[in-house]
């Protein structure tokens, strides 16, 4: 196994890295600064878009842009352009949330969750944007939504309240996008080392999930057990998703800032990108937006 930095542009708080199969490209996000980052493979071709508002999360349409749940809402950004435009403010009624991390389902589906932004209130919920752009609440009373994703066959859904220290698993309907039988799958709390983030999960159906403050990548295997933990340069890790040609190829962000006082800081290399190179595990290719 080794890691290298893959980019250092010292993101405020980077997240969400998703490598899309079709144009063999990169992307991932610094959500503070509101940023939208793309490049190749190995670092190369780095392109940058602005976006109006902190962003929790993107996807990638079938027929070209992106879908980002941002502080106001799902909006459509357009690569050409650079123009993002509103689609549904959610919680127009809740000023201190934000929109957060989120994944597509195999029919083309985005699921992404709210957060309270000091962190602290059951304020957050879970929506689905389908792809008539309609929006529909999964959820609620969720502090921190993360690390939505699916097993192989897109039955079973993951998912992390960060301030539960848990991951759960619900039954998935991949006919109607509903979810049911939520049941915990894999508690922090025995490990000792940071609470779950962003997650995905492998060929094999294993879900790895970063554990944010204490520098550790957990592998759980399809039973939620613990099969292995990879020790990271830093402490702030916050999400992960495999990429490249062969798909083996493990991209980890990472924040260079706390988003709040009591959070620790971190050393030199806070908010790279990283890349682990030789585990021998392949990912599963990320599904682009139906609408």
């Amino acid at each position: 196994m080794r890691i290298e930095v893959l980019v250092d542009v010292k993101t405020t708080l980077g997240e969400g890295p998703l490598w899309d199969v079709d144009e063999q490209r990169l992307y991932f996000i610094d959500s503070f600064d509101g940023r939208v980052f793309r490049c190749t493979a190995e670092g190369g071709e780095l392109r940058a878009w602005d976006v109006p508002a902190k962003i929790g999360s993107l996807c990638l349409r079938r027929d070209g842009g992106a879908i980002c749940s941002l502080a106001s809402g799902f909006h459509a950004l357009d690569f050409k352009t650079g123009d993002c435009t509103l689609i549904h403010d959610p919680e127009p009624d809740k000023p201190n949330n934000r929109i957060n991390d989120g994944k597509v389902d195999q029919r083309g589906r985005f699921l992404a969750g709210s957060m309270d932004t000091m962190e602290e209130g059951g304020n957050g919920a879970l929506y689905r944007l389908d792809p008539d752009l309609s929006v529909h609440k999964l959820e609620e009373g969720i502090v921190v939504s993360n690390g939505p994703c699916w097993s192989p066959d897109g039955k079973t859904f993951y998912f992390s309240d960060t301030w539960s220290n848990e991951i759960s698993a619900y039954d998935y309907d991949l006919a109607t996008g509903g979810i049911s039988n939520k049941r915990c799958f894999a508690s922090f709390a025995p490990l000792g080392d940071g609470v779950p983030d962003g997650a995905t999960v492998d060929s094999e159906g294993c879900v790895w999930s970063a554990a944010v403050y204490g520098g550790k990548l957990y592998r759980f295997a399809p039973d939620g057990t613990l099969e292995r933990q990879i020790d990271m340069p830093v402490k702030k890790v916050t999400s992960m998703n495999f990429g490249g040609p062969n798909l083996d190829v493990l991209y980890v962000t990472s924040m260079a800032k706390p988003p709040l006082p009591r959070f620790p800081g971190d050393g030199v290399l806070r908010g790279a990108l990283f890349a682990i190179h030789d585990l021998g595990i392949q990912g599963v290719p990320e599904p682009r937006f139906a609408g």
